[in-house]
């Protein structure tokens, strides 16, 4: 499937009315999906919101690593065209560039669709020759190695595929995230796909235990509904599940 990105000139602050665009029936081919920060000030019950990010997401750094692992969503049908994506990823919740690698979970022309991809803004995005399914685990990395050089690494674990290129990526290295995101199709922003629940346990950032904080985590808002949450940490503060709509779900187990 692919995806093409454009540049952005920062990591919007949505504020008032909501910066969404339903999108319509999908047409034969596949759609044009692009990854891009929209986060907004903080909202109730959470550290920040969005219009296309949930999950969570932390500020600092420099990180020069993140990793993650989730479980892939199994998606609902839905009359119109409905999308999703679970990544993990490096800048973006506070600048405009952004490194990552995550997997889609749409629903368009009457049946669910599910791949993997890696991104790295401005630059178009690639989706990887691997079959993705609901219900597979996912296990990503994206890490730093000389000479600008980054690694980045996903694999479906059910089914023992990987995959793994080398980049490079001169970011500011100001947040890693682990996001629950409504993707941009054809340069709009799409509804979110009713994914249900994943979770994604555990991560790092810079190889350590991230100690997740609930001010870390954000929910999606779309037409001024709730339409994604996440749990609060586990008690490893390395995990969290998340949720369609608007019910808080519990942390997952350590």
């Amino acid at each position: 499937m692919t995806r093409l990105a454009i540049r952005v000139a920062a990591a919007v602050a949505v504020t008032g009315a909501w910066a969404t665009t339903a999108v319509g029936s999908a047409a034969s081919a596949a759609p044009t999906l692009a990854h891009h920060p929209r986060v907004a000030a903080a909202t109730r019950n959470a550290g920040w919101a969005s219009s296309n990010w949930s999950g969570y997401a932390i500020s600092g750094g420099p990180f020069t690593s993140v990793s993650g692992n989730w479980v892939v969503p199994t998606v609902s049908p839905t009359r119109k065209a409905t999308f999703s994506s679970s990544w993990v990823g490096i800048d973006g919740f506070n600048n405009s560039n952004l490194i990552q690698t995550g997997t889609e979970h749409d629903y368009y022309n009457g049946s669910a669709h599910y791949s993997a991809w890696w991104e790295i803004l401005p630059a178009s995005s690639t989706t990887i020759s691997m079959t993705v399914h609901a219900g597979d685990a996912m296990s990503a990395t994206i890490n730093r190695g000389g000479s600008g050089s980054w690694t980045i690494s996903i694999s479906d674990t059910t089914r023992n595929e990987h995959f793994s290129i080398v980049q490079s990526y001169g970011g500011q290295l100001t947040s890693a995230e682990w996001i629950q995101e409504a993707p941009t199709v054809g340069g709009r922003l799409a509804t979110l796909a009713n994914y249900g629940q994943t979770t994604f346990d555990p991560g790092t950032a810079n190889g350590a235990v991230p100690n997740l904080t609930a001010a870390d985590g954000g929910v999606m808002v779309q037409k001024g509904v709730q339409v994604s949450t996440p749990s609060a940490p586990d008690s490893d503060l390395d995990g969290f599940n998340i949720r369609y709509g608007s019910t808080v779900p519990p942390a997952p187990a350590s």
